[in-house]
């Protein structure tokens, strides 16, 4: 029921004053150096709401998203006036500085504040590769080998 409803939800299209359509994306990136930064529960945890609050400060809505020790995935549905760098740039920027808020001790491993590498990765979701996209999110920890079952 819940995930018919998501469905029905997801696939209607946004109106705004001069354009209809919707634009969802597949985004990941790195904590700099490639740390495993969200290995413990409660860091994973505080990273994933720092994203959520930094995603719905910029009108940007998160679909799903899983956070790995040393990466993250998601997929996000933005306006047609965003563009991917965009996005990526705001979720980065203040979830990074939201972490390091609650996060004192992060300070220790990046001094200088930078949590995120300059790499990252997006790729355009269609309705058709939605279903697949999200899948593979949502099992990336059996994707790794880091099953904790």
């Amino acid at each position: 029921m819940e995930q018919e409803l998501m469905q029905q939800q997801i696939n209607q299209y946004n109106h705004y004053s001069h354009s209809v359509g919707v634009m969802m994306l597949h985004l990941e990136w790195k904590p700099k150096y490639a740390y495993k930064m969200f290995k413990k529960e409660d860091q994973k945890n505080l990273i994933t709401a720092c994203i959520r609050r930094a995603a719905s400060l910029h009108q940007i809505k998160i679909i799903v998203i899983s956070v790995m020790p040393e990466h993250i995935h998601c997929e996000v549905q933005i306006s047609l006036s965003m563009s991917a760098a965009m996005a990526l740039q705001y979720l980065k920027g203040l979830s990074a500085k939201l972490f390091f808020e609650h996060n004192k001790k992060a300070r220790l491993r990046y001094p200088k504040g930078h949590l995120w590498s300059r790499g990252k990765f997006a790729a355009s979701v269609g309705f058709v590769q939605e279903e697949r996209v999200r899948n593979y999110i949502l099992n990336q920890e059996s994707h790794h080998g880091n099953s904790t079952l």
